[in-house]
């Protein structure tokens, strides 16, 4: 049993460090798309969605460790 929530506590810190470097490119891509979808511009939400992509995808190829863990979390 202990064996069961070792795996799920290790399961969510791993979904809470994905959406914490993909969680702000999804919301700006959600509200992009309301945004269409009523008719009105969404440049600045695919901006920043794009930017945020940027980010993450830049903030992934740098090597992490215990002594840098919590650089450029957001």
């Amino acid at each position: 049993m202990t064996e069961y929530i070792i795996v799920v506590a290790l399961i969510a810190v791993a979904a809470i460090g994905v959406y914490t470097l993909f969680g702000q490119t999804i919301r700006n891509q959600t509200a992009g798309l309301a945004l269409e979808v009523s008719g009105q511009t969404a440049s600045t939400a695919i901006g920043n969605a794009q930017t945020n992509a940027t980010t993450a995808s830049t903030n992934a190829n740098v090597r992490k460790g215990l002594d840098n863990y919590d650089a450029n979390n957001r």
